[in-house]
């Protein structure tokens, strides 16, 4: 597969992956009630990091805004802030990619252009880490108090946007690797076209030493024609 149609293909993976940890944010369902040993169900709970919400039999919901950032509990604000950083880091990823890639005008010389791409790839890399340890945290909160029997109060069940942000973080990943391998492949491009030069180079010399020689030793064996008063 040619080195362009990698890099685009990575790059639709970082913004792909990108933008479903960014739609993770706005989501609803982060945890909803768990209906496991309940007979009758009148009401849905559920919430995310914003808010949490009920939702009656006849579809209406009310939802309730987390009064206070400084009163929320430790892994809403961890998750807060490693998705907000995913998302930052995923924007600016897409900006370097598209600065970096052969398919584009700007970025400078080849190499440069290598280098700036195998950055939006780590960046990619990072974000991916940060929507994926987010998503995780909050997901392993839900399983370890669904698993408590100690917890007697609702237990929630793991929501949908729970499962978009793993998705999302994969595909950040995958292509962030991509584009990082793709300072690989420039380098070794250099060393092979160096030693190509390097080569032809030889070989030209190696030729213009036997040219030479071959024009010598004809000129030396050039018959000469001498005059007969030369031999007596």
């Amino acid at each position: 597969m040619p080195h362009m149609a990698t890099e685009i293909i990575a790059f639709v993976l970082g913004v792909s992956g990108w933008v479903l940890v960014s739609s993770t944010l706005p989501t609803d369902y982060w945890k909803v009630s768990s209906i496991d040993g309940t007979v009758i169900t009148t009401a849905t709970y559920w919430s995310n990091l914003w808010k949490t919400c009920v939702t009656d039999s006849t579809g209406v919901s009310n939802c309730k805004d987390f009064p206070s950032m400084l009163a929320l509990e430790g892994y809403i604000q961890a998750c807060r802030g490693l998705l907000i950083s995913a998302v930052s880091l995923g924007f600016f990823a897409s900006i370097f990619a598209l600065v970096g890639m052969k398919c584009t005008k700007i970025g400078g010389s080849e190499d440069t252009k290598a280098k700036i791409t195998c950055f939006s790839g780590l960046l990619y890399i990072l974000s991916g880490l940060c929507a994926m340890s987010g998503v995780s945290l909050y997901a392993h909160r839900i399983t370890s108090e669904f698993f408590d029997p100690t917890v007697l109060e609702q237990k929630y069940e793991l929501g949908a946007a729970l499962f978009i942000g793993w998705a999302g973080s994969s595909l950040s990943i995958i292509g962030g690797a991509i584009l990082c391998l793709s300072l690989n492949d420039s380098i070794k491009k250099a060393r092979i076209s160096y030693s190509y030069n390097g080569v032809k180079s030889v070989r030209s010399a190696h030729t213009s030493r036997q040219d030479q020689n071959n024009n010598r030793n004809g000129q030396r064996g050039i018959p000469r024609h001498f005059d007969k008063n030369a031999y007596v």
